[in-house]
């Protein structure tokens, strides 16, 4: 990147209007996570903006910027989030019409939101990209001014005093920020900035493992299209890095990190731990990316920020995210386990297990001689898990490591039965992520239940815009690529669970 861009984007930072409608937010100290991770770790609050997330700065320095004749048209947006909010507070502060476009699939109370700050919201197509090319096609109609959610220098601009405030409010030497990515306008804007003014400051971005479309991108060296993305970070579930936002980070962004699911849902857990409030997985992130690189690096005594980009949780996701903390932080681990089946062998397998203590035991039972257990073990460090495994096995017990199996977690724990009877034909299992909205489950079995008749069915509301589920079909030999090609046109996100060993153990 060449210093008269640098230079641009830090007096574009400068000069933003964002205090209009924001705040400048707290960089708070996170005293437990600090005693931790051995490292003072300080905590910018985008979570407290009036709208719960930093979207609202990059919306209003666009929004403010406007002629009086686009003004006079109207903006619009395309969003299901925290974006739709920024762009509707903007718009109500400023007297313009606002016009959102948001999926069908979006849940009521995000619609609601919008519409009580004076937003218009045309719903329309079941993802983002259907309600973003309507917005474009309504933009093109009736003249509004499209508000990109990244992808626009005065968004970026807007983005990026939230990096202005961190070096003014802390003077002191920082050894990284921690910025979360999607389509990388914050990311973009603070990378920037810190790199102007302060070019000694690691700039590391933290994308989720199964959404990092910049960590693609840099080991590309141009903007590449992730074939699908993880939906569990809504809010930085992006398949491509933006155009404007590549052309800035690819020459200030020092590393890109991710994290997990479950990491993600352990770092919502310190957050709240330090400040009794709830980050969105977006908004959690960057914290969960800083423990993983802290972890890599294995450094003490130095001074991370990151950002917590956001607090706009559906209440019921709470569940969800409970019950995987304990594995992100790798204090529970699961495993499937085959005892024998007779009078004391349970004993006798928690005797084995010693002192450790016991989360979960679901029973399966396979014949007269044999049961399969799915246990769950509360770990006191890591390496327990290892440990775990190699004591089980010394004492003959099967064992087969389950905390990273992703159906397994999602599903299986849940379903532990009995065997089914004989089928008579192959059973092939698949897990899919559907759309919240009347009719998803209806035109799953027009395309599939009328054909191959469904063996097994699981379904599990994570109060996401997606449900998560497990299906299993009887085919006929050779029939498994007419299944997948009747998937494919279905539409839904899908993995083939066939092979996978929670299915052999306790659903087969």
């Amino acid at each position: 990147m060449t210093d008269k861009l640098l230079q641009d984007y830090a007096r574009r930072t400068l000069t933003a209007r964002v205090y209009d409608v924001a705040i400048e937010s707290p960089l708070d100290a996170a005293p437990q996570l600090s005693r931790r991770l051995d490292n003072r770790v300080l905590v910018k609050r985008e979570d407290l903006q009036p709208v719960f997330s930093f979207k609202l700065r990059g919306a209003y320095n666009k929004i403010v910027q406007l002629t009086e004749a686009q003004r006079a048209k109207g903006v619009i947006a395309a969003s299901a989030g925290n974006h739709a909010q920024g762009v509707a507070l903007s718009a109500q502060k400023l007297g313009i019409k606002a016009v959102i476009v948001m999926p069908q699939t979006t849940p009521d109370i995000k619609v609601s939101s919008v519409r009580n700050r004076g937003a218009k919201v045309v719903l329309h197509g079941d993802t983002f990209d259907e309600a973003y090319q309507h917005a474009r096609g309504l933009e093109q109609e009736k003249g509004y001014t499209f508000v990109h959610p990244y992808d626009d220098p005065d968004v970026i601009a807007g983005q990026g005093t939230i990096a202005m405030e961190i070096l003014r409010q802390h003077p002191d030497p920082i050894d990284a920020v921690f910025i979360p990515v999607g389509g990388g306008g914050i990311a973009a804007g603070m990378a920037a900035y810190i790199k102007y003014l302060r070019p000694d400051i690691r700039v590391i971005g933290v994308e989720p493992e199964d959404a990092a479309c910049l960590k693609a991108a840099l080991a590309a060296k141009k903007r590449v299209v992730l074939p699908e993305v993880g939906l569990f970070a809504d809010g930085v579930a992006v398949a491509q890095i933006g155009a404007e936002t590549f052309r800035v980070l690819k020459d200030t962004v020092d590393e890109v990190i991710t994290a997990s699911t479950d990491e993600i849902c352990a770092a919502i857990k310190d957050f709240f731990e330090d400040t009794r409030s709830i980050a969105e997985p977006a908004g959690a992130l960057a914290i969960a990316g800083m423990k993983n690189w802290i972890a890599r690096e294995k450094c003490e005594g130095r001074t991370f920020v990151a950002v917590a980009s956001g607090a706009n949780m559906n209440f019921d996701r709470l569940r969800h995210i409970s019950e995987r903390t304990e594995l992100g932080e790798k204090r529970e681990a699961i495993f499937a386990v085959t005892i024998p089946e007779r009078p004391g062998a349970f004993k006798a397998f928690c005797q084995a297990l010693g002192k450790r203590n016991i989360t979960e035991f679901n029973y399966r039972f396979s014949s007269s001689q044999r049961a399969d257990v799915f246990v769950g073990m509360q770990l006191a460090r890591p390496a327990d898990r290892e440990a775990l495994v190699a004591a089980l096995r010394e004492k003959e017990y099967p064992v087969i490591d389950m905390t990273d199996n992703e159906m397994a977690k999602l599903h299986v724990r849940y379903m532990v039965g009995g065997h089914p009877p004989a089928v008579g034909k192959q059973e092939l299992v698949y897990r899919f992520e559907f759309p919240e909205r009347p009719g998803a489950l209806m035109k799953f079995l027009d395309r599939l239940g009328q054909r191959w008749n469904i063996s097994l069915f699981h379904y599990r509301n994570h109060g996401a815009d997606f449900g998560r589920v497990l299906a299993g079909f009887q085919v006929d030999a050779g029939d498994r690529r007419a299944v997948e090609k009747s998937l494919k046109e279905l539409g839904y996100p899908f993995t083939d669970e066939t092979d996978n060993p929670a299915f052999a153990l306790f659903l087969m």
